[in-house]
């Protein structure tokens, strides 16, 4: 006879989203049951943002010390033992895991299950021996590495973002298959701590982003050695016996072999959702994940699904965020929707790459010739001088009347200074606001304001402008 547990909500999955519905609802008074099979934590902890930050502040330094001559600094080289800066990384990892625990949450009253959940009806799913029936369910059960049909590949092996971080030997050639922001971070991460890196897009890499400002990152990447190689065509993969791989790239009847000790595959993401048995609880979903409406209910009203599970972005910031409109929806009956106006995404390479609201070509397709683009170069901002990180840009797309579309910053803190334009675009301030706003100085953050501040220079400096100053100076 399987145990019975009964709940107000019971989360699938105890990564950043499910942990943050499982710590929010119990504290408000409901029951909860919190359902996770592997880590606690999920991708982020163990295997996505927090190892890869830890990794790339680790690059950083190494870095640091190479450039340092330009300040007028010398000394050695820096001397990279590869096995520390991952223990640096399994640090990093430790200190935060007590933080998203089985203790902590059980101390917050919510009862966890170690195990694998799957549907039985419409309102009740099996845990092992364990039967949790519950007036409402939420899937935060994210997403996985998933891996390109190339022939051979999954008979060589390789490596993806849950594994890579367990490695503790410096590749001599790090061949990585993805141009996306994984595959660029960890390939600036690892060149920086002394490996060789090459890069295999079969597309453009940074497709998703901003060509302007993306090619800017990828200027220094290949300034710092790193090959990248676009529109490629991978024929094979194969592991040789001394346990290097050999991938066979193809084009139009022509064929070149590259050799490298490990291999990474960075080329997308499935979510988590097949192993539930959704169809016993009639819930709709794809290979994208599962079908939600804008207030997360999937076609089982009852039924929540969050962040990568439910098939849109694929970030911890957004499954943090659903978590927020499911609390509303679930246990305060408010019809609280999702307002995607404002999502800003990250890739943490050097220089950053950041990105909040439409960008350009997007908001050329949905304004047309309505919209005015801003520009402002690092290179006109002092504090960037000091520290000669010039290079790369902001702009900010407003419609012609000011209000603020999306903002796209490629330079140092890039991550950072793209806040202050998100509060933009979901507080729907106008241009102007950015513009007149006290900034100290000498910041980074002078940035967005001497941005802003050029939506005004055509009229502010216009023969008009000039002909009026004229005329009021003859008023004393």
């Amino acid at each position: 006879m399987a145990k019975q547990l009964t709940a107000d909500i019971c989360i699938i999955g105890g990564g950043s989203g499910g942990l943050s519905v499982a710590a929010g609802a119990s504290q408000m008074g409901a029951s909860t049951v919190l359902v996770e099979g592997g880590k606690m934590g999920g991708d982020c902890l163990n295997f996505g943002c927090v190892p890869s930050k830890a990794l790339i502040a680790a690059a950083k330094k190494a870095a640091a010390l190479n450039d340092a001559e330009k300040f007028g600094v010398s000394g050695p080289p820096p001397d990279v033992d590869f096995g520390a800066v991952m223990n640096h990384v399994a640090g990093v990892i430790a200190g935060i895991a007590p933080h998203d625990s089985v203790a902590r949450f059980e101390s917050l009253g919510v009862d966890v299950l170690r195990g694998y959940a799957r549907f039985v009806s419409a309102n009740e799913i099996e845990v092992d021996d364990r039967r949790v029936k519950a007036r409402r369910f939420v899937i935060a059960t994210g997403s996985r590495a998933t891996a390109p049909p190339i022939p051979g590949l999954e008979d060589a092996g390789y490596l993806t973002n849950e594994t890579i971080f367990e490695n503790r030997v410096k590749p001599k050639h790090l061949l990585i298959i993805g141009g996306g922001p994984i595959g660029l971070e960890m390939a600036q991460a690892h060149a920086r701590l002394g490996s060789k890196v090459t890069v295999l897009e079969a597309f453009k890499a940074f497709g998703r982003d901003d060509p302007e400002m993306s090619a800017v990152v990828l200027a220094q990447l290949r300034a710092e050695g790193i090959g990248i190689r676009e529109e490629v065509k991978i024929s094979n993969v194969a592991k040789e016996t001394d346990g290097s791989y050999r991938i066979t790239l193809g084009k139009d009847a022509t064929t070149e072999t590259l050799q490298g000790s490990h291999l990474l595959v960075a080329a997308g993401r499935v979510a988590n959702v097949e192993k539930l048995n959704l169809e016993a609880a009639g819930v709709e979903y794809s290979a994208k994940g599962i079908v939600v409406d804008n207030r997360l209910r999937s076609s089982n009203k009852k039924i929540f699904a969050i962040g990568d599970a439910a098939g849109g972005y694929q970030f911890t910031h957004i499954a943090n965020y659903h978590a927020g409109i499911v609390i509303r929806n679930a246990l305060f009956r408010l019809p609280a929707k999702v307002n995607y106006a404002a999502v800003p995404w990250v890739t943490f390479t050097d220089p950053e790459l950041a990105n909040v609201g439409l960008n350009e070509a997007a908001a050329r397709e949905k304004h047309g010739d309505k919209i005015k683009i801003l520009n402002f170069p690092f290179a006109d901002i002092d504090r960037a001088r000091t520290e000669r990180q010039t290079k790369g840009c902001i702009k900010v797309i407003t419609t012609k009347g000011g209000k603020i579309l999306g903002a796209c910053i490629v330079g140092p803190h890039a991550g950072e200074l793209i806040h202050p334009w998100g509060v933009a675009i979901t507080g729907k301030l106008k241009i102007g606001t950015m513009a007149s706003y006290i900034a100290p100085y000498p910041t980074f953050g002078e940035i967005s304001k001497r941005a802003a501040g050029t939506y005004y220079t055509a009229s502010l400096f216009s023969p008009g402008t000039r002909r009026l100053v004229r005329f009021l100076s003859f008023f004393g």
